[in-house]
């Protein structure tokens, strides 16, 4: 596995200097490839958009299939090429269309749990907001299992700082050493819980889906504001993010609606954009006994 590693680590090294013109050519020959080639995934995908979206025609979820392989290969390729980008790329292919929004709150001294889910490059959204020291930006990451491609990923997600990374099983320990400190957390909650992780159920994509309650719990112990963020590309390799407020109150809220609300703003977010999300993910693999 080393070897196949540093092997990976080379042709790395060169896809991350190329140019994005040539970049997002190789790009295109990669999604074609996944398509029609490997047919990555196909089954798990084709599931996935059947039961997320029981009333399109088999033609227009084939028409987000397609798109999907295009993302999924540009995210590939986009993540590889971190390596070879200055900060000046990364503050001109991203936009955060309302940060005064994060900004009020950090200025009162609180801090800001981000929930998202994985749309657009939130790889390199993870990045971007590294080169902003004075939020104080903090990413909640699952470790993989693969500890040398992990040990790759972090390396590219710290790219321009020392810190930011937290283990999500330790996650609300460290947010507690932080409490007294204004800081950013992003969580990207639309993975799957194990099955002894799970303790609550709601309808997401037209199916009974088990979530995590990680944000609201947080949130509700430590009072921190929480926004969801709907991030998408606006052409290829440039992004948007847009805050919505979930709440200022936490302590206020009833129990469930904190994550009722974000998954719910999830579930818009991907219907609005159906190509943007993590199709090929093996989201419902648990069913409610």
């Amino acid at each position: 596995m080393k070897i196949v590693y540093l092997l990976f680590r080379c042709l790395a090294r060169l896809i991350s200097l190329l140019p994005f013109r040539v970049l997002y050519f190789v790009s295109g020959c990669l999604a074609f490839k996944l398509a029609y080639v490997f047919r990555y995934r196909r089954s798990v995908i084709d599931k996935n958009l059947l039961n997320s979206f029981p009333h399109l025609t088999a033609h227009e979820r084939k028409r987000i299939r397609k798109q999907y392989y295009r993302h999924i290969a540009d995210l590939v390729m986009e993540v590889i090429k971190t390596r070879g980008m200055k900060i000046s790329s990364f503050h001109q292919r991203f936009r955060i269309v309302n940060i005064e929004l994060m900004e009020k709150y950090l200025s009162q001294g609180k801090s800001v749990i981000i929930a998202t889910g994985h749309l657009g490059n939130w790889e390199w959204f993870g990045v971007y907001m590294s080169t902003f020291p004075q939020y104080n930006p903090w990413a909640v990451v699952k470790p993989l299992s693969d500890k040398f491609f992990e040990q790759y990923l972090n390396s590219l997600r710290l790219k321009f700082a020392d810190k930011g990374l937290i283990d999500f099983k330790k996650a609300f320990r460290e947010m507690v050493k932080m409490k007294a400190e204004p800081s950013i957390y992003l969580i990207a909650g639309d993975q799957t819980p194990t099955k002894d992780e799970i303790n609550y159920w709601m309808d997401f994509l037209n199916q009974d889906t088990a979530v995590f309650l990680g944000v609201e719990k947080i949130a509700r112990s430590l009072g921190h504001v929480v926004l969801f963020m709907d991030l998408y590309r606006v052409k290829r390799g440039y992004y948007e993010a847009t805050f919505k407020l979930i709440t200022e109150k936490p302590g206020q809220t009833e129990e469930f609606e904190i994550t009722r609300t974000h998954v719910q703003m999830l579930e818009q977010a991907i219907i609005n954009r159906p190509y943007n999300w993590l199709w090929s993910h093996r989201r419902w693999k648990h069913s409610r006994s």
